[in-house]
């Protein structure tokens, strides 16, 4: 095919990076380059074209329907360049990305995982390190973090994803023995509660529903996933998510206390002062997209 017959390659990814994302601001992070860039890039597409690809919205940006036709064949052109350039370059050898996790993260929900990541991404081998203190990467560390947090908490923030509601759970044998089967949020201080710090967690929940009672650790600081393993045996009330407990909450081994529930943190990427490999740039791509398609209703607006 003559060259004068292909659009500019470089305006074909900005197009589908930008159309696949939903923003010009996450398809800048994703190819590592400006969002005027990126809006340049398709500016240009479409003039070569002749059509509108793209309307650009407050949430973002959203397909005309000839942009919905031309994002199906790009998404496929590139793949099929991408897989190309793998089996040229030899790149099936064995790559690993190092990564930073808070623990009950980890192992609730990115370890099931592997195996599907291993096959999304042949060659690429994971090395994860639960960690619940980290606030950065260094990237003689690690290549990237996972954290979950308030704003502020952590330094080199790449992308906050999901923001999901936390409420109390414990098990049905413990929630049988309390007086009063229908817990209110002012019942639950008097509860055993189990804590994965000082209290402060417990009390800032407490606090966002306008209950003043400040409650303290008795007990040794623990991981998330130590805390829901004990409340899962009956040994009080904890704090989760459903992204930690969505399963147990499934096959009834764990229930909410109350319908409470408030989000206070997000999880969050962290990334080093480097330029991203193009394996932390997928798996930052992937694990932002499963968190969002799982727990739509949880997403951070990215904007």
């Amino acid at each position: 095919m003559p060259s004068d017959r292909l659009p500019p390659l470089n305006a074909i990814r900005a197009f589908e990076s930008a159309a696949r994302l939903g923003s010009y601001v996450a398809a800048s992070r994703a190819l590592h380059v400006t969002q005027p860039a990126i809006g340049r890039h398709v500016k240009n597409l479409e003039d070569w074209l002749g059509v509108q690809l793209l309307e650009r919205t407050p949430r973002g940006v959203t397909l005309t329907t000839a942009g919905l036709e031309f994002q199906q064949a790009a998404t496929q052109a590139l793949k099929i360049l991408a897989d190309a350039g793998s089996r040229v370059a030899g790149r099936q050898q064995e790559r690993w990305l190092r990564i930073l996790c808070v623990p009950a993260f980890a192992s609730r929900w990115l370890t099931p995982r592997i195996d599907a990541l291993r096959s999304l991404r042949p060659g690429l081998k994971l090395a994860i390190e639960p960690n619940a203190s980290f606030t950065s990467v260094d990237a003689r560390q690690a290549d990237l973090g996972i954290g979950f947090g308030l704003p502020g908490e952590h330094s080199g923030v790449f992308l906050r994803m999901i923001k999901p509601p936390v409420f109390p759970v414990c098990s049905p044998t413990y929630l049988a023995k309390l007086p009063n089967k229908a817990l209110q949020v002012q019942d639950l201080p008097n509860c055993e509660l189990i804590h994965v710090d000082d209290g402060t967690w417990w009390n800032s929940w407490f606090a966002a529903q306008q209950l003043p009672h400040k409650v303290r650790s008795h007990a040794s600081h623990m991981s998330n996933d130590i805390a829901l393993n004990l409340a899962g045996r009956g040994h009080g009330i904890a704090l989760a998510t459903e992204v930690l407990v969505k399963h147990e909450l499934a096959d009834g081994s764990l229930v909410r206390c109350t319908d409470a529930q408030v989000a206070l943190e997000s999880y969050q990427v962290l990334t080093p002062q480097q330029q991203l490999s193009e394996d932390a740039s997928w798996f930052i791509e992937w694990l932002n997209q499963a968190l969002r398609e799982e727990f739509p209703h949880a997403a951070v607006d990215q904007g």
